[in-house]
């Protein structure tokens, strides 16, 4: 399916291996017409006190969106009767990857789904075409961005580039902080060491640090998959906001996505427009500096399976609260 556009690395075999390293349960599923596959689903298992599901992330993917119904209906009957049908799960999640659009969330009511209290993965993302000429994507951008890729060397900003996982630590030391200042929960070291462990197998991530007089000041994880490289995970440290090294980190990242031939760069998650109040609307601003577009996708959908399914929906409806989103 790697055909298949839009895409994302949360459907590759090396998310689902990540899964399984954290403990995960997981199920890859495929529909089959003649020898070419139909549709591709990666289910892993969520455990928590507030309930039990299984959550498909960015999926599934279909090779023909007009048969989505049909192939969701297929995949989720085999997932209820074969694969839980002797274990407990109170609702399953799917993330889609279709378009926001009446008609694709038709596709999911229809098969008696829900709305989701929250989304689990970036359902509004920004994506820059990477094709072009460095040239072209400098006169892309907004003003303020492309001088302060200019500026940064200037300021005595320089890169690292590094596959060397012992360097996570770096990384942790100021996600951990940014974390803290902008009121979102971190994943945990764990995650991240695991995940950069499982993508740089082949050569699949790259973490970028921004320097600045021997400090690294900024700095971000990126993903290579399937010609796209994603801005997965991102920090830096308010004390040197004056300094552009973020700027530069990602354009650094995005000149590495190209040299190994991807086609897009995926900022990944943004806010609405409309939200200014919305925790992520600076970093959405700073994002869309770089140039590109948006892409929208039908809202998290959930299939209650159990009465248990609302004290879950209860519990998330709060999170969402608390965290102003």
């Amino acid at each position: 399916m790697s055909q298949v556009r839009p895409n994302t690395f949360l459907h590759s075999w090396e998310w689902g291996e990540f899964q399984t390293v954290m403990g995960n349960q997981i199920c890859r599923l495929a529909i089959f017409d003649g020898q070419k596959i139909a549709a591709a689903a990666l289910f892993f298992k969520t455990v928590a006190k507030r309930g039990v599901f299984w959550i498909c992330p960015h999926g599934p993917v279909f090779s023909d969106n007009s048969q989505a119904e049909a192939m969701l209906f297929l995949l989720v009957d085999f997932l209820k009767k074969e694969v839980m049908k002797n274990e407990r799960a109170d609702f399953i999640r799917i993330c889609s990857l279709l378009p926001f659009s009446t008609e694709n969330k038709k596709v999911f009511s229809d098969l008696k789904f829900r709305d989701a209290p929250i989304h689990t993965y970036s359902e509004l993302a920004w994506v820059l075409n990477i094709t072009v000429l460095p040239e072209e994507l400098l006169a892309g951008m907004r003003k303020s961005t492309r001088y302060s890729i200019k500026k940064a060397p200037t300021m005595g900003v320089e890169i690292e580039k590094s596959a060397d996982i012992t360097d996570l630590e770096k990384f942790w030391r100021i996600y951990e902080s940014t974390s803290q200042r902008q009121g979102f929960t971190p994943f945990s070291k764990e995650y991240l060491n695991k995940e950069f462990a499982v993508f740089q197998k082949d050569n699949q991530c790259l973490l970028f640090f921004g320097r600045y007089k021997g400090e690294i000041i900024s700095g971000a994880l990126v993903i290579f998959y399937n010609g796209i490289g994603f801005y997965h995970h991102g920090a830096s440290l308010p004390e040197f906001a004056r300094l552009p090294a973020a700027h530069l980190v990602l354009w650094s990242a995005i000149g590495e996505a190209k040299k190994r031939g991807c086609g897009f760069f995926n900022f990944w998650g943004i806010s609405p427009d409309d939200q200014p109040e919305h925790p992520w609307f600076g970093l959405s601003f700073f994002k869309k500096g770089f140039g590109g577009f948006g892409e929208h996708y039908v809202h998290s959908q959930d299939l209650p399976l159990s009465w248990r399914y609302w004290l879950n929906f209860a519990v998330e409806k709060w999170r969402k609260k608390k965290r102003g989103m």
